[in-house]
């Protein structure tokens, strides 16, 4: 669908006086894409607010990896009609692409767009007049072949940067493809100059976003650049003091990217990868594209070049087929190794995959019960990782959430620390020595006067 764009003056005058509020469900990628659409809608003079401030039109932007998150949706829509009864609802996003006819039919709804047209809405919804009948505009997912440049802005002390959409894997459990298509970059050039326009604002640190964000390079189903090429590019952004990678493929994190990490003087020893099972079983079961010995080998890596680099983990419990010894095998397997924590999701089956169909359909109940002994497991972790960083001295990027006259920041390797508000140290960063975990398992840290030091 083409639509042209209208920037006439008669379209600003239309919408100056209008308010619109967003509501962002999902990952950092979502996140990234609501602020773009957000400035969008601010660009041709409409009012960003909040949620709870009677806006004329809401937009919610859905994930669906799991059926919590379908669910979540039609929840924000009844918070959002209790706030503003007589708004605009626009839905858009994965969930928005998979089952475009299901969101239509929430009472509430007017419009919702599909991966193709969700830049677009402001011209596609010209007006935002309600109709008799929902508007849906939602095509194939193979038209979803452009790349949209997106980051977040002015909603944290960090900022995330898309640079990868899409994915060309075909996991079994995954309807990530369905809803975004095929993998696709922005070029370098691109996400440089994004950089700078980001540093301008005076945020301190980027996240890297994507689907498969180790699949950065490919245009027009041709690769071209290469993700350590990019980071090596950042790395020379210097207006930026921290960059993150949100989430790599661990068959596409090479010895090369995390030897330039532990080098760099701007990207920060935290990797997230994702494992989903520690049984090889499991894994060939859900086409991953890696054996767990391959796993085991780059955390060691990562660990050889940085020893106090935090390392994250996806895992999935409760796949098709997987045994009570299958589960054991994975716990035990993530017991031994020196990860820092854990993001546990119970399978949920997702139409129009292959996963559903297979033999050995585990129960709700095991499935809740491996999940929660994944997730006590996980803190075990997070507190060990913790207490091994105690009376190490490390920069914290404060921000500016306050709490009971307390305010927080993170360390380079991603240590959640804690310190008395003081509106000076904002989105600066301090040199500090962690002391002591606290309580709420926070980090608690004193001041050591010297100069902030690249890592």
């Amino acid at each position: 669908m083409k639509i042209e764009t209208n920037y006439s003056l008669q379209l600003q005058v239309n919408t100056a006086s209008r308010k619109v509020a967003f509501y962002t469900l999902g990952c950092k990628l979502n996140y990234s894409e609501t602020s773009t659409i957000g400035r969008i809608f601010q660009e041709r003079g409409f009012e960003k607010v909040e949620f709870t401030d009677t806006p004329d039109i809401y937009v919610i932007n859905t994930c669906s990896v799991t059926d919590n998150a379908d669910k979540k949706c039609r929840k924000i829509v009844k918070e959002a009609l209790k706030h503003s009864p007589d708004a605009f609802i626009t839905i858009v996003g994965c969930y928005a692409q998979l089952k475009p006819k299901e969101i239509s039919e929430i009472p509430g709804v007017d419009a919702v767009l599909g991966a193709a047209e969700k830049f677009q809405l402001v011209d596609i919804l010209d007006g935002f007049e309600k109709k008799e009948k929902p508007q849906v505009f939602a095509s194939a997912i193979s038209e979803a072949n452009t790349f949209h440049n997106s980051y977040s802005f002015g909603d944290r002390t960090r900022t995330f940067l898309k640079v990868q959409d899409g994915c060309d894997y075909s996991c079994t459990f995954c309807t990530i493809p369905l809803a975004r298509g095929n993998s696709r970059s922005d070029s370098i050039a691109n996400v440089l100059r994004s950089a700078h326009e980001i540093a301008e604002s005076g945020v301190k640190e980027i996240v890297l976003t994507g689907v498969n964000t180790g699949d950065f390079g490919l245009q027009e189903g041709k690769r071209v650049e290469t993700f350590f090429e990019l980071v090596q590019q950042l790395d020379q952004v210097q207006e930026i003091d921290r960059f993150r990678i949100s989430s790599i493929e661990p068959n596409l994190l090479s010895n090369d990217i995390i030897a330039f990490v532990a080098q760099s003087q701007r990207f920060m020893p935290h990797f997230h990868v994702p494992l989903q099972s520690g049984s090889n079983k499991i894994l060939k079961l859900m086409r991953r594209r890696y054996l767990r010995e391959l796993y085991g080998d780059r955390v060691a890596t990562i660990k050889a070049h940085m020893p106090h680099a935090c390392i994250g983990v996806d895992v999935i419990v409760g796949f098709p087929g997987e045994t009570e010894a299958d589960f054991l095998d994975t716990y035990n397997f993530l017991n031994e190794l020196d990860v820092s924590y854990l993001h546990v999701f119970p399978y949920s089956e997702r139409q129009n995959t292959v996963a559903p169909g297979m033999a050995g359909k585990v129960s709700l109940k095991d499935r809740n019960r491996r999940a929660d002994m994944l997730r006590i497991l996980s803190e075990k972790k997070k507190r060990h990782f913790y207490e091994q960083n105690v009376g190490l001295e490390f920069n914290v990027l404060f921000e500016d959430d306050v709490k009971n006259g307390q305010m927080e920041g993170w360390t380079e390797n991603y240590v959640r620390v804690v310190a008395k508000y003081d509106p000076v140290l904002v989105n600066e960063t301090k040199h500090v020595r962690l002391t002591a975990l606290n309580a709420e398992g926070l980090m608690e840290a004193e001041e050591t006067f010297a100069e902030v030091l690249k890592h």
